[in-house]
């Protein structure tokens, strides 16, 4: 408990909130950088968005990884927006639920073990928590914004994959794994980074 009381103080000090906030427009630069892969759809854009709040995480604490992926979308949808704000809502709370776990993991083993294990279980959680939401609401709230029907978007998967044939099998053979390897690829760039800038973190 009175850990936790520490670090939100932490949090909400000035030097905090100044580095959640170059933080957070690290990741929105990082968002617009975006690009497709090849072995998935073009509409899956992969970028390293994530890592600034993942490092933020480490630094400050899960409130302040949260923080980051909340702001970094916000000035997304500020600077442009090409989905009505679909996409960022997408990337806020897919984003955090990658960044939560593998946040209080590290909190409460701050070593290897903690961030090995924390790695595997938020790449796992925000898989699942992509392919969830991407089912039930951000391929239909797509589909309505951008006026294409739910067909388009398995028509352009199932000429990437053949065993893409309608909105579950996108689902399970698209969405998901996109997300296990942009999950994996964000957990070891974060931690390399980090490594590398604790020094800076720990200075007053």
């Amino acid at each position: 408990m009175i850990r936790n009381s520490v670090q939100s103080r932490r949090m909400f000090s000035t030097s905090s909130m100044v580095k959640i906030s170059m933080l957070a427009g690290v990741g929105t630069v990082l968002m617009l950088l975006d690009f497709p892969l090849p072995i998935f759809p073009n509409f899956l854009k992969f970028d390293l968005s994530d890592v600034p709040a993942v490092i933020g995480a480490f630094a400050m604490g899960p409130a302040a990884g949260v923080a980051i992926e909340f702001l970094k979308n916000l000035l997304k949808i500020i600077v442009r927006s090409n989905t009505g704000g679909v996409g960022e809502l997408a990337n806020f709370l897919v984003g955090a639920a990658f960044v939560l776990p593998l946040a209080l993991f590290y909190q409460k083993w701050p070593d290897r073990k903690g961030v090995l294990w924390g790695s595997a279980a938020a790449t796992i959680i925000g898989a699942v928590v992509a392919g969830v939401l991407n089912y039930f609401v951000f391929i239909p709230a797509y589909a309505v914004v951008l006026g294409y029907p739910v067909d388009a978007f398995v028509d352009l998967a199932a000429k990437v994959n053949s065993a893409v044939v309608d909105l579950r099998t996108m689902v399970a053979f698209a969405i998901v794994p996109f997300n296990l390897l942009k999950g994996l690829v964000i957990s070891v760039c974060s931690f390399a980074l980090f490594k590398a800038l604790q020094p800076v973190f720990k200075r007053k």
